[in-house]
């Protein structure tokens, strides 16, 4: 770069006295004279000793800043918040898990305002991490590269952070003692990176590098390898590219991106939360994205990834066989992938997948187009008089495609874990959790620890689940989330009374409660709303500003 395009692109290089102060603000943190004369890229850390998923992110944030520096820009790291999913999942503290992602967009976007950074790398390793930075780098729409912090490896005996929660239902129904539990559980996480199945982190870095907004390979990388440094020291260094091109955001997170994403995201059996979150960031850049489109797309898209939570295998493997960038070649030449989509590198994803080398043949964890583990796709949205509005299923097929059972309904997550611990909930229940959705909760949890009870005491096959809150990327069974309008809001989920008949049906898209119209608006008149949880706070706030998880749970709606 020429010191005309740097005094172009610098924010920092002002003639007169004016910047003064800014300036001797910056010497203190270590600024050159040189270093004024530069673009100033900032590198927006995730880190935190709160989880696994983020404890090495400040060690990448400053490989990070030197691949900036090296290509002539000024790293500068700054920090954002991560919460632990994991650690806070069947606790109040859940509640928070959603809310950091509007956080972390928010505290992005008035950083980097603040400062005024030509271009950004943002770092997420955690499930909310990963929209969040994208959101704030859509907000500001200035040259910028996400990069995925990476997956852990798997614990002893192929375990992992779902292995634990499957192995409580496990010890309640009596098939394991509390030693094993215990071994279980000290084994499973052996050290740094996101969740190890295709879980929420590994979808939506993979929904991510198939948008473009990655560099090519970053969303299938182990968090401790040398790899995952290399990416990030390159990320530093094509954003220096981007300005050079002046490519920026809305660029590449177009229209036909969302549709790579999403795509991708049902070739590899993602999770649930893709849905509200690819709908998140396309409200961010003003992209159209609706529910119907995950339909369509789904009708033409197989699912071809064998991955943990309903698979076998763990992303590390996927890894190890070349991570999902032979995929997503097996979609283009399909004609499934938008090719002329620009990306991070500055080329097309076309371009960046012209060199890309096929699987191995020994593998079995991709299959081919023409042997698809289903034909269509898992993520099924369903609409009928008990989600007018939609709601979110996630059906492989190995559940079924169609259940239909009686009601057994609760008000909250712990309630309801408390009732299939105990033995209560039995074969042939659809077991309702309601008044957790956005508003009502408020902060939507998600329902791995009761998911993971009802396959941990062998009823996945014979019970299902529906709320208005949503699900960990780890929860399978047959189970539909996102159930809008939410219970809170008056949705007729909240409607439902224990031994009514639901029918769920994946095939016609359809869920119903089995009650006459005349019957459904009785129990409406006489439904009131109950008083929030909370009044003050962060929650509060979120409650009173959130929009429908059909229109993904942001903040800023018009």
């Amino acid at each position: 770069m020429t010191q005309d395009q740097r005094r172009k692109y610098s924010s920092q290089v002002v003639d007169g006295a004016g910047r003064a102060p800014g300036r001797a603000m910056l010497r203190a943190v270590g600024f050159s004279d040189e270093d004024f004369r530069k673009p100033q890229i900032g590198i927006a850390s995730t880190w935190s000793n709160l989880t696994p998923c983020n404890m090495h992110i400040d060690g990448l944030a400053r490989e990070a800043s030197r691949g900036a520096d090296s290509a002539g820009g000024k790293g500068v790291i700054f920090n954002t918040i991560t919460v632990s999913d994991g650690i806070s999942m069947g606790s109040e503290g859940m509640r928070y898990s959603l809310v950091s992602r509007e956080v972390i967009a928010d505290s992005i976007e008035t950083a980097a305002g603040a400062e005024g950074f030509d271009g950004l790398v943002a770092i997420g390793g955690c499930d909310k991490n990963m929209p969040g930075c994208v959101m704030g780098l859509a907000r500001l729409n200035r040259p910028s590269v996400f990069v995925y912090g990476g997956t852990i490896k798997p614990g002893a005996d192929h375990t992992d952070i779902v292995s634990v929660f499957e192995a409580v239902g496990q010890h309640a129904k009596g098939d394991i003692d509390l030693i094993e539990l215990k071994a279980v559980e000290e084994k499973a996480i052996p050290g740094a990176g996101s969740c190890g199945g295709m879980y929420t982190a590994n979808t939506m870095a993979s929904a991510i590098e198939a948008m473009g907004m990655s560099l090519p390979g970053s969303s299938a990388q182990n968090a401790v390898d040398d790899t995952k440094v290399q990416d990030c020291q390159a990320a530093g260094q094509a954003v220096l590219q981007l300005l050079e091109q002046d490519i920026k955001p809305s660029d590449i997170m177009t229209r036909e991106a969302f549709e790579n994403a999403i795509t991708v995201v049902i070739a590899l059996g993602g999770s649930t939360n893709a849905v509200l979150h690819l709908l998140a960031m396309a409200h961010t850049m003003e992209v159209n994205l609706t529910l119907d489109d995950f339909t369509t797309i789904g009708q033409r898209v197989p699912v071809l990834a064998d991955l943990r939570p309903s698979g076998q295998y763990m992303m590390s493997e996927l890894v190890a066989i070349g991570g999902i960038q032979p995929l997503m070649k097996m979609l283009l030449e399909a004609g499934l992938l938008h090719g002329d989509c620009m990306t991070v590198t500055g080329k097309t994803l076309r371009e960046n997948l012209a060199e890309v080398a096929p699987y191995p043949d020994s593998q079995d964890i991709i299959h081919a187009l023409n042997d698809p583990i289903k034909k269509d796709s898992h993520l099924r949205i369903l609409y009928g008089n008990l989600a007018p509005t939609g709601a979110v299923a996630k059906i492989t097929g190995k559940e079924g495609t169609r259940f239909s059972g009686t009601a057994r309904v609760f008000h909250s997550e712990e309630e309801a874990q408390a009732r299939i611990i105990d033995g209560t909930v039995t074969a042939g229940d659809v077991v309702v959790i309601r008044y957790e959705g956005p508003r009502g909760g408020p902060g939507m949890r998600e329902m791995l620890s009761p998911t993971s009870a009802i396959m941990g005491r062998g009823l996945g096959d014979s019970v299902a689940l529906i709320t208005d809150g949503r699900f960990s990327g780890g929860s399978h069974g047959f189970v539909v989330g996102h159930v809008t309008p939410e219970a809170y809001e008056g949705g007729p989920i909240g409607l439902i009374e224990n031994g009514d008949t639901i029918t769920i049906d994946a095939e016609s898209n359809e869920m119903r409660l089995e009650i006459d119209d005349a019957e459904m608006e009785r129990r409406r008149q006489a439904w009131q709303r109950p008083e929030p949880r909370y009044r003050r706070g962060v929650l509060a706030k979120y409650a009173r500003t959130v929009s429908s998880a059909s229109e993904g749970a942001v903040t800023d709606r018009d």
